[in-house]
């Protein structure tokens, strides 16, 4: 069996916004700009958790090992 190459390692820089951009309190604590009646500070917290899952999942397909077959 030939040995595959493995995945860069930057891929994983992708995950550094959405781990930092929560913890960035001052910047969100606030009630404007509404959207749709949510206050800012709601739904920046629900467009990072949107954000992270796709980054994890981008990260995931570029970083996992491909299998020919089932074992």
């Amino acid at each position: 069996m030939a040995r595959r190459a493995r995945p860069s390692r930057t891929w994983y820089l992708l995950l550094v916004p959405p781990t930092i951009a929560p913890l960035l309190t001052p910047l969100y604590n606030r009630l404007e700009p509404a959207l749709w009646g949510l206050p800012f500070f709601y739904w920046w917290q629900l467009m990072c958790a949107v954000l992270a899952i796709l980054a994890i999942a981008v990260v995931h397909l570029a970083t996992r090992e491909r299998r020919d077959g089932w074992r």
